[in-house]
């Protein structure tokens, strides 16, 4: 019998090319985002994941129409940079809605279908998540908080069957880097910094991996009996994790500011 998928944000970046792949895999694919499409394979529903009601309203149509719903994949996410003290609080609470409570609304709803099906929660977080970036410090702090809350999840529903992971892409080659939303309005002594610091994000992100990379470590998870809570996308990445569990912190900082900082 055929999986039914739920994604959020499948319009765009790793979400429409893992909406795409999972469809060619054989899977029933839902996407969840504001913006409809018209692919092949993908049934889109309008939805903004920070409003419940339009979170709950997609599920029911959803179990309505295939009686079930196996994995959800929480993609849908926004980046901004800036200096911490110049960012607008407006784009503070926007970041924070998408990244975070899209993440915690998509999942309540969810999880009750999911204990039927004993299914999958995969959350998409970053290693930005682990390792703060300066400059796009607000996308690091929901991003960990990502990782925080699948890991809490894991552990809450083990006893249900549903098995939760959270997957962490490094750089990524997608629309992402271009619709970061970048301030404007900044003290004279971040500016030099600051636009060093989003050259090199953005110069690393044109050079990073093809979406389909994550795409395909989504879907490896998917099919294993039982995945590992945590997954970094690419061996450099996984082993840049791996130093920093043994490295001092102070030499870790001490590299991400002179790469970012």
């Amino acid at each position: 019998m055929k999986r039914v998928v739920v994604i959020t944000g499948g319009s765009s970046g790793i979400g429409e090319t893992t909406a795409r792949y999972l469809s060619c895999m054989g899977d029933i694919i839902y996407s969840l985002s504001r913006t409809k499409k018209d692919t092949f394979g993908i049934h889109y529903l309008e939805c903004d994941v920070t409003r419940i009601e339009q979170v709950r309203e997609s599920f029911i149509k959803i179990i309505g129409e295939t009686g079930k719903i196996d994995v959800v994949i929480n993609n849908a996410g926004i980046g901004i940079s800036g200096p911490i003290e110049n960012t607008k609080m407006e784009s503070i609470q926007q970041i924070i809605n998408v990244n975070m409570m899209g993440v915690f609304n998509v999942c309540k709803i969810a999880i009750p279908y999911l204990k039927i099906s004993r299914g999958r929660i995969i959350n998409i977080g970053s290693v930005a998540g682990e390792l703060t970036i300066p400059f796009q410090t607000f996308y690091s702090v929901t991003k960990s908080a990502v990782i925080a809350y699948s890991e809490g999840l894991a552990l809450e529903l083990k006893p249900s069957g549903v098995k939760v992971t959270c997957i962490l892409p490094g750089d990524t080659k997608t629309s992402f880097t271009k619709n970061r939303e970048k301030e404007v309005d900044i003290n004279p002594e971040y500016k030099a910094r600051y636009y060093k610091s989003i050259t090199k994000m953005e110069e690393d992100e044109k050079n990073g991996v093809m979406p389909i990379a994550v795409s395909k470590v989504i879907y490896r998870t998917m099919k294993k009996k039982n995945p590992s809570t945590k997954v970094v996308v690419g061996f450099s990445y996984q082993f840049l994790l791996f130093l920093k569990r043994f490295l001092p912190e102070r030499l870790v900082l001490y590299i991400l500011y002179k790469l970012y900082g």
